[in-house]
């Protein structure tokens, strides 16, 4: 069912804000997908999805060079389910950077420190598949 990602019902929030990994789904060069496993969070506020990473993993590379693309995230729980897709950036912007790690934080556990590594891929999710 096509959600509202700015008007999301009290139990797919509740679901958002639970303790799941997803995959997150981008495409390569030559359109076949790369699926990885990721946590991230949600800004309901702002429709933005957030992940942690580092300079060299592969999602950060593929963003890098396509300058952003479109993304999926899709986390699953039994019966319950969400996809959030979005166009997807990768930033280096150290508040942007902590801003994710600390909100990774909340939901996860605290994240290792990656320094100058440390990269953040931000999800402007503009689409809201799912039950809850």
């Amino acid at each position: 069912m096509a959600l509202d990602p700015r008007n999301l019902s009290k139990e797919m929030a509740g679901f958002l804000r639970d303790r799941h990994l997803a995959s997150l789904t981008i495409l390569r060069p030559d359109g076949t997908p790369h699926v990885t496993p990721v946590g991230f969070t949600w800004d309901p506020d702002t429709a933005t999805a957030r992940i942690i990473t580092w300079s060299g993993a592969k999602k950060v590379r593929l963003l890098e060079a396509a300058q952003g693309g479109r993304a999926a995230l899709c986390q699953v729980d039994g019966g319950r389910w969400v996809t959030l897709e979005g166009h997807a950036t990768v930033t280096t912007d150290p508040a942007e950077c902590a801003d994710a790690v600390a909100r990774y934080g909340q939901r996860y556990s605290p994240a290792k420190d990656r320094g100058a590594d440390r990269r953040a891929i931000l999800i402007a999710v503009d689409s809201v598949l799912g039950r809850a």
